[in-house]
């Protein structure tokens, strides 16, 4: 049960393309004030479940409901949303300020409010003294910012973002996750947020839903979806982890089933109750920590993070025998 009200509830969507099903009988409910993420792999449908929810693909069957108000096949215009997109979408001919009014102008809004408005917007993104720019004369980061702007002077109920920091660099992109996630917590808007990026989703969103086929996989806070994978797919796809087979686990753990155990959780020091002996066959060095490569004698392989903290057991050598120890409450069941 969700604590807070629904801003959008959704039953039975259904969306098909041809013989794909793009979007396969999914329910789901989003708090109002919620900062939602949309995971998933190109294809899994967490896209088209974005442009359903905005009106712009209407739905084969099922319900969508934003605010209370049945919206499953009203006009993008008629739903109280905003959309962010990737490429931004800005008017290149248009200034800043332009560009940021544009949405008001069309509602017939007066020039005094329009002005009050694009103020409190551009302030809110960082982009007082910008309004007379063009946004060929903005970094990539900016232009973000003003189709935020432009995006949030409307007062939308629900803010859906798709890929939007995409076309930013790693450092940028990093920045603008923490400047979001601010933004979403001082306007209290429910924000939808559609990523690839497992990182982006961890990092940033109160809940995930993790698309695979047209299906959601696991929905759950960053902690559930990445300590408690429901499934093979989810173990997987959300960050890195080590997947042993049934008979894998059979021999190794006493155990039947398939288990995940992060290969963050496997240490060089003595910490846990299992204790192995393997022989390192890779070492990767990836400046704050090592991915190490090990083999067990019965041929099961794991991977593991070691720390670089200049410790005598973050220095090994391919080839080399070690111990490796975790604890058995971090092998966590799951299901194909």
């Amino acid at each position: 049960m969700l604590e807070k009200a629904s801003a959008i509830s959704i039953r039975a969507l259904t969306k098909t393309f041809g013989k794909v099903r793009a979007v396969d009988q999914i329910d789901l409910d989003i708090a109002a004030g919620e900062f939602f993420a949309m995971l998933g792999p190109s294809g899994s449908g967490k896209t088209t479940m974005l442009r359903l929810i905005a009106g712009f693909e209407i739905p084969d069957h099922g319900v969508i409901t934003i605010g209370g108000r049945d919206v499953s096949n009203t006009a993008p215009f008629e739903r109280n949303v905003n959309t962010v997109f990737q490429d931004y979408a800005l008017f290149p001919h248009m200034t800043v300020l332009q560009n940021v009014q544009y949405g008001l102008m069309v509602k017939g809004i007066a020039k005094k409010e329009r002005s009050e408005r694009s103020e409190k917007a551009l302030s809110r993104v960082r982009l007082e003294g910008y309004e007379s720019r063009k946004p060929s004369q903005l970094s990539g980061g900016q232009r973000q910012r003003v189709a935020l702007a432009r995006a949030i002077i409307n007062e939308p109920e629900v803010l859906l973002l798709d890929e939007p920091l995409g076309a930013l660099d790693l450092k940028l992109r990093h920045e603008m996750q923490v400047e979001l996630k601010e933004l979403q917590r001082t306007l209290g808007i429910t924000f939808i947020f559609v990523t690839h990026d497992q990182e982006e989703a961890l990092s940033m969103a109160d809940r995930i839903a993790l698309f695979n086929h047209g299906k959601i996989e696991q929905i759950g806070s960053a902690a559930e979806v990445y300590e408690f994978p429901s499934s093979e797919f989810v173990a997987s796809f959300v960050g890195t982890s080590n997947l042993l087979t049934s008979s894998e686990s059979e021999q190794l753990l006493g155990k039947q089933g398939i288990f995940s155990i992060r290969p963050e959780k496997i240490h060089l020091t003595k910490s846990g109750d299992r204790t192995f002996t393997a022989q390192v066959i890779s070492s990767l060095y990836l400046g704050s920590t090592t991915r190490i490569g090990v083999e067990l004698p019965g041929g099961t392989r794991l991977f593991l993070l070691q720390p670089n903290d200049g410790s005598s057991q973050s220095l090994v050598s391919i080839g080399e025998f070690i111990q490796i120890f975790w604890d058995s409450s971090h092998e966590f069941h799951i299901q194909r």
